[in-house]
């Protein structure tokens, strides 16, 4: 938006002119011309000019105060506006806007069509000029938006940006004058150069922002988002030496965040308590629960149990004088009505449980097994921290099928060499393992698992599995395996409990 400041002024004050209007602002004492609008810029007045220079070239002239923040506000504005068709939307100093729109584009048919509509919000919003482009990286973009003839400018690779001018790489004022003197003026000629010429001449910055215009690197832009903060802050008159007085105080900052919470119908994972001494050191206290929760019972206990748990005890020292409790991360609150069903609640005691026990020996400490897609044994579960909210998937008939009774709850992560004596039906009769013949009074199987080919295979091949009880009772879960032209080999996975 090459008029923007003008626009706002516009916008603001509701008055016109037919003289050109510039923008002044004191740069080292001197006043320079920080914009311009449509009127002097077709008289030949470019931003950066000195103001006696343009009122020499131009006497009848409207000079106006710039005034940045107000700049910046108006831009902040129009940005809440770009939200509508993207959600990543980045302020691109000092009049320009920077939309993420990957994957948002058929929602309004098109690329063209969403450049249209974008362009027609803005110039509703008080815009005179929308210049927009649409390229692979926001640097492409951003370079064909301010210097490329065409308006809207849509680019799939760097054959348009090649032929821009130099002053597309927006460097310095000398690099961009020992350019023009080396008789380079356009993007190409330097792309085309090796960039070792340039590298020794110039700085790294430059050959950086040389590759993400031509696309060969890629800096994504950080979106401004509107991060709610979930946050109570208790200012003490006097430092707080007590103890029981520091936990009253937390207490009542828990209980704030908490309703904070509710009235966004969010439940907070991360909490953060922040103590704050006279003598300016800072002590942050950091709990982490299993599932969303609001309930200030739970976070204040699993506080205790931190706080307890601490090498290194809470020292109020000369005291607190500044007291914060804060949620971090917050996810959807599902509200849920109480049932008769013991198992629910049992849930619950389970995920409470998980999480005093994460926060008194550590996240990394207490692991709960999780079901992978996978039919391969070995592969189908994992060890992650027992905190996490849910398991990757469901147990399910691809996984262990242990709920159903079908595979031990543990298995071996190297399974055991055994010798099996099989009967005329190949059928398992008897199996030695660790030097102790157990008789096979039941088998059922096999059940054969083969290797995944888009996986490394294993050392075993094709597995024929089966389940075993002894003539004492114990169950035993064994498999013949034959890799290559290998002989067959017997081998115990797991026991059943």
């Amino acid at each position: 938006m090459p008029f923007l400041s003008s626009d706002r002024w516009q916008r603001e004050t509701g008055s016109g002119t037919d003289l050109p209007r510039v923008f002044v602002a004191k740069v080292k004492g001197v006043s320079q011309l920080s914009a311009v609008d449509a009127r002097a810029l077709a008289a030949g007045l470019r931003t950066g000019m000195a103001l006696a220079d343009a009122r020499a070239r131009l006497p009848r002239l409207h000079a106006v105060a710039a005034d940045p923040s107000a700049d910046g506000a108006f831009i902040a504005h129009l940005g809440d506006l770009a939200l509508a068709f993207t959600p990543s939307v980045a302020l691109d100093p000092p009049n320009g806007l920077a939309l993420d729109i990957t994957g948002c584009s058929h929602l309004f048919a098109g690329e063209a069509m969403l450049a249209a509509r974008l362009q027609k919000a803005l110039c509703a919003a008080g815009v005179s000029v929308v210049r927009l482009a649409v390229a692979p990286t926001p640097d492409m973009a951003r370079a064909l938006a301010r210097f490329s003839p065409a308006n809207p400018c849509f680019a799939e690779d760097d054959a348009l940006v090649r032929g821009l001018p130099v002053a597309a790489l927006e460097c310095a004022e000398d690099d961009a004058t020992a350019l023009r003197r080396a008789g380079l003026k356009t993007i190409a000629e330097i792309a085309d150069r090796p960039s070792l010429l340039f590298t020794a001449r110039f700085t790294s910055a430059f050959t950086a922002k040389l590759a993400r215009i031509l696309g060969e690197e890629d800096n994504r832009i950080t979106p401004r988002g509107r991060r709610v903060r979930y946050r109570a802050e208790q200012r003490c008159a006097e430092p707080v030496a007590s103890h029981d007085v520091i936990a009253r105080l937390l207490s009542d900052l828990v209980v704030s965040v908490c309703e904070q919470l509710g009235e966004r119908s969010v439940g907070g994972r991360i909490f953060t308590g922040i103590f704050m001494r006279a003598d300016g050191v800072v002590r942050r206290i950091r709990v982490e629960t299993s599932q969303p929760t609001r309930n200030p019972d739970v976070i204040l206990r699993l506080y205790r149990d931190r706080l307890e748990a601490l090498a290194d005890p809470l020292d109020p020292g000369f005291g607190f004088d500044v007291i914060c409790f804060e949620a971090i991360r917050v996810e959807p609150w599902i509200e849920s009505q109480g049932t008769f069903n013991a198992q629910d609640d049992q849930k619950d005691k389970v995920a409470q449980l998980v999480d005093r026990l994460s926060t008194m020996f550590g996240r990394e400490r207490v692991m709960r097994l999780h079901p992978l897609d996978s039919h391969v044994p070995e592969r189908a579960q994992t060890m992650l921290p027992a905190a996490l909210s849910a398991p990757l998937q469901e147990w399910g008939q691809g996984a262990l099928q242990a709920q159903a009774g079908l595979r031990p709850l543990l298995i071996y992560a190297r399974p055991h060499p055994i010798d099996v004596k099989s009967d005329a039906n190949d059928r398992p009769e008897s199996v030695r393992w660790r030097r102790v013949t157990h008789r096979i009074a039941r088998a059922i199987g096999p059940e054969r698992i083969a290797d995944e080919w888009w996986r490394p295979a294993s050392d075993y091949g094709t597995r024929d599995y089966y389940r075993v009880e002894s003539s004492e009772g114990r169950r035993f879960w064994i498999f013949c395996g034959a890799s290559g032209d290998e002989r067959q080999r017997w081998f115990l996975h797991g026991v059943f409990s």
